[in-house]
């Protein structure tokens, strides 16, 4: 029996150990090096958040924080990977900081609660993605405006919602957050 192999995934390359901290926790895994780091992410680690939509970069539904970047995983080879540190939509969930200060252990957080507050979150494909484009950008900018979401997110397709809703979420997360 022969291993089938994952698109992208090391292109006749033997595999190595590739060591990177996903989510807070160090985890080593054996693959390829040109394997791609969703395909990693979700088959090796079991992180399976990150979507895969397109495959090619362009809708975002892969998106995940690198070094407190945001990357399409999909273009990432998990050699590249090596040494960073990777936070995907169930690590943005982890012991994570409320609106009123409680410190949520694994349940949503404040911005994934207004994503389903606003109707933000409908089937699912692009929800993850947006959700780590958005927390992303409040990081960076606390309190944008709507023309600086809409900016921020436009690398993230959506085929549900017409985008209002994701917007509306993102401001309604800034607004909570503003709140002391």
């Amino acid at each position: 029996m022969t291993d089938r192999k994952a698109p992208g995934s090391g292109h006749g390359q033997s595999p190595t150990e590739v060591s990177l901290t996903v989510n807070g926790e160090r985890r080593t895994v054996r693959a390829h090096p040109m394997e791609r780091l969703l395909d990693t992410l979700r088959r090796r680690l079991g992180l399976t958040g990150a979507k895969e939509g397109c495959g090619e970069g362009e809708c975002g539904s892969c998106s995940v924080l690198m070094d407190g970047v945001l990357v399409n995983s999909c273009l990432v080879p998990v050699l590249q990977a090596r040494n960073t540190n990777v936070v995907t939509i169930e690590g943005l969930a982890a012991d994570s900081k409320m609106a009123d200060g409680r410190i949520s252990h694994g349940k949503i957080n404040d911005l994934q609660e207004s994503f389903l507050r606003c109707g933000g979150a409908q089937c699912g494909i692009c929800t993850p993605g947006m959700i780590l484009a958005s927390a992303h950008l409040l990081q960076k900018n606390p309190q944008p405006t709507i023309d600086e979401i809409r900016e921020a997110l436009s690398g993230n397709l959506c085929r549900c919602t017409g985008y209002m809703q994701i917007f509306e979420a993102v401001a309604d997360a800034a607004r909570r957050r503003a709140v002391p």
